[in-house]
Parts: structure tokens; C-alpha cells; sequence
């Protein structure tokens, strides 16, 4: 059967409207995660809270060291500005909150940052030099992971206390 003019022209139009561009992995990732409810809430909510630990101690009227005699251990109070209270000692319990959260903050972006590069580098050197150190290498991480992070934690904890007498 031979094919009109018009019809192989239909035909070439129809196959350039078959070719579809590909996603790169970074789109494909973001199109994955927009779509996931909860990852987009996780995400507005540590930007919040990011937010609240930087520009709390600015906004604030009161800094974290100083000292109010006349509110004392007072409960919240929107006239006075103490907002979460005052401790004992009528320091401004709002703005403590987020100097603590914003080393906290620092603390978990520190650590992130050295897993990724300690990842990296381990994971590079094993790939680079592959079979049986490879394997090696592999064995004594499913090692470490067989072990309770807990069981870490108190090994820490007991090594690193400084006992004082």
C-alpha cells in the first residue's frame, strides 16, 4: 500500500510529538518529593523552626544574658514581652529557647556534614579499590551495624565523663 503526500506528513508529525524530553535525576527527585505530603510539611516546618532560631535573639527585646529583677520565675506574659516566661534568675525564656535550638541546629548541620564527607571518602576509596578490600571494608560496616547504637552512646558516655574529686 503506498502512502499519500498528506498522510506520511500526518505520520512525521505525529512521531516529532512522540519524542518526549527526559527527566534529569534532579528533576525527577524534585517532582518526587513535591508530591510527598509529608516531606513538604517536614520541610516547612524545620524551615520554620531554622527561622524562629535566627531571627528570634535579633527580633527580640531582650538578650539572652540579661537579667529582668522584677519578673523573676514569671509565667508567660504577652504585656511584659516575656513570652515563654522568665527562669529563675528573670532571664527571658523565649530567647534562650532559641540560642539553644540555633547549637542545636549548628550541631546536627556539623554532623551531617562530616557523615557526608566521611561517607564519601569511605565509599570512594572502597569503590576505587574494589575486591577483597572492598569486601573487607563492607564486612567491618556490617559490623559496626550489628552493634545497638545505644551500646555507643554508653561507651561515650562512660569513657568521657571526667569524674572530679
Amino acid at each position: 500500500m503506498m502512502l499519500s503526500k498528506k498522510n506520511s506528513e500526518t505520520l512525521e508529525n505525529f512521531s516529532e510529538k512522540l519524542e518526549v524530553e527526559g527527566r534529569s535525576l534532579w528533576q525527577d527527585a524534585r517532582r518526587r518529593f513535591m508530591h510527598n505530603r509529608a516531606a513538604v510539611a517536614s520541610l516547612i516546618v524545620l524551615v520554620l523552626i531554622a527561622l524562629f532560631v535566627i531571627l528570634a535573639p535579633m527580633l527580640s527585646q531582650f538578650a539572652y544574658d540579661d537579667t529582668d529583677w522584677a519578673m523573676m520565675s514569671s509565667a508567660p506574659d504577652m504585656e511584659s514581652g516575656h513570652y515563654f516566661g522568665t527562669d529563675s534568675s528573670g532571664r527571658d525564656l523565649l530567647v534562650r529557647v532559641a540560642i539553644g535550638g540555633r547549637i542545636s541546629l549548628m550541631v546536627g548541620v556539623a554532623a551531617a556534614l562530616v557523615a557526608v564527607v566521611v561517607g564519601t571518602l569511605y565509599g570512594s576509596l572502597s569503590g576505587y579499590l574494589g575486591g577483597k578490600v572492598d569486601s573487607v571494608m563492607m564486612r567491618l560496616l556490617e559490623i559496626l551495624n550489628s552493634f545497638p547504637f545505644m551500646f555507643f552512646v554508653i561507651l561515650l558516655v562512660t569513657f568521657s565523663v571526667k569524674t572530679s574529686c
